[in-house]
């Protein structure tokens, strides 16, 4: 991921915070602010398809983010000092995660849509729609998931031996 050339290039940059059961991204974030880039992660709207991206200041600051129901750490709902990508410069890249991919760069989530609406939003930014790069184990690639008609197909997926 760190050599990959639209991670060098890229300057604002959304990644998930791992779960036990996906790829780990501890260290891309340590070296997202190594590299003295910009660092985004998602704070999901509970009974909803909301998701928006917030500005982490640190690889410390993870240490202060509430843990919700699902188990994922993000910016509490009333964190209102954070900046959100989409009302500043958008984003370059976004590392996504998934329970299954096929080849075709089709991704399974865990079926709120979140990232979909999100891309969606996007789109409309001026900045447009920032490279997507799914990070997957091996086991997770398939020969087809199943798709609905408004599910955004991502850029690349990285796995092992890919």
């Amino acid at each position: 991921v760190i050599g990959h050339p639209k991670y060098q290039e890229s300057k604002r940059i959304a990644i998930f915070l791992s779960m036990p059961d996906e790829i780990q991204t501890e260290e891309i974030i340590k070296d997202i602010f190594k590299q003295g880039k910009e660092c985004f992660i998602p704070r999901y709207k509970p009974h909803s398809n909301h998701m928006d991206m917030l500005k982490l200041q640190s690889a410390e600051d993870i240490s202060s983010l509430t843990l919700t129901s699902w188990n994922i750490l993000q910016p509490s709902d009333d964190d209102s000092v954070r900046e959100e990508a989409l009302a500043g410069g958008g984003l370059d890249l976004i590392f996504m995660p998934g329970l299954g991919f096929d080849k075709r760069g089709n991704r399974l989530g865990r079926g709120k849509g979140y990232y979909d609406t999100y891309l969606e939003k996007c789109m409309k930014h001026p900045s447009g729609k920032p490279y997507t790069i799914a990070l997957a184990f091996r086991e997770q690639i398939c020969e087809s998931v199943p798709v609905a008609e408004n599910d955004v197909e991502v850029d690349e997926i990285l796995y092992e031996d890919c």
